[in-house]
């Protein structure tokens, strides 16, 4: 199955990629890490993306197509896929509806995980994580046993320089003015699922694989 997730920064998007990941066996496909991983591989994409970055400017959308298509090529995404991080405007998702068809692929279901601003606000800049094994840990819903300390490794915990509430409220501004649209593309589509992402987190993941065995049987 090729998936589409949606949702806001902190709403769990990358936690439910990696169940769907085990359970599948498809990948993730987050654009921002096969943006860095293109850059630091030189791949001719991955070079004309290191010009604009270098200078401090947004890569073109003809270059995250490029960099996605060669991702989607791999051998790991023969049998589907997780997109996550793209698209992030309605050119973005034309470009990749067009991309898409040139290689026989479709998307087959859109899956938005809908949280609160406040929620994410609480979410995020609760967040801990550790410098020696990155693991993740949350003030409130998540603690370590030992504050400051991880449990796995001992290593001390710090919470990211992003994880404030002025940033997270921008990001959320940018996020919801640029995805509203998304919404009505995915929706006449017929493509778009909405899930209350406020839920536990098993809860969630049984909704998600719900939505997805009904989509298989549909295929088949």
């Amino acid at each position: 199955m090729n998936i589409m997730l949606f949702g806001a920064p902190g709403a769990g998007k990358g936690t439910q990629a990696k169940f769907i990941e085990e359970k599948y066996g498809i990948p993730q496909v987050s654009t921002g890490d096969i943006l860095r991983k293109a850059v630091a591989d030189g791949t001719p994409m991955g070079l004309e993306a290191k010009h604009y970055m270098r200078e401090g400017k947004l890569v073109p959308d003809g270059i995250i197509i490029g960099i996605i298509r060669d991702r989607l090529s791999e051998e790991d995404c023969r049998k589907g896929f997780i997109l996550d991080g793209f698209p992030r405007t309605e050119p973005q998702a034309r470009a990749l509806d067009q991309l898409l068809g040139e290689m026989g692929k479709k998307i087959d279901v859109v899956i938005s995980l809908n949280v609160p601003d406040s929620t994410i606000v609480d979410r995020v800049t609760g967040r801990r994580v550790c410098t020696s094994c990155g693991a993740s840990f949350h003030t409130e819903y998540a603690p370590s046993k030992k504050e400051g300390i991880c449990d796995l490794c001992g290593g001390e915990l710090f919470t990211r320089k992003d994880d404030n509430e002025e940033t997270v409220t921008k990001r959320l501004v940018e996020y919801h003015s640029q995805t509203a649209p998304l919404f009505d593309y995915y929706k006449k589509e017929k493509l778009m699922e909405e899930l209350d992402g406020t839920q536990g987190m098993t809860e969630v993941t049984r909704k998600i694989f719900e939505i997805l065995e009904q989509k298989n049987k549909e295929k088949s």
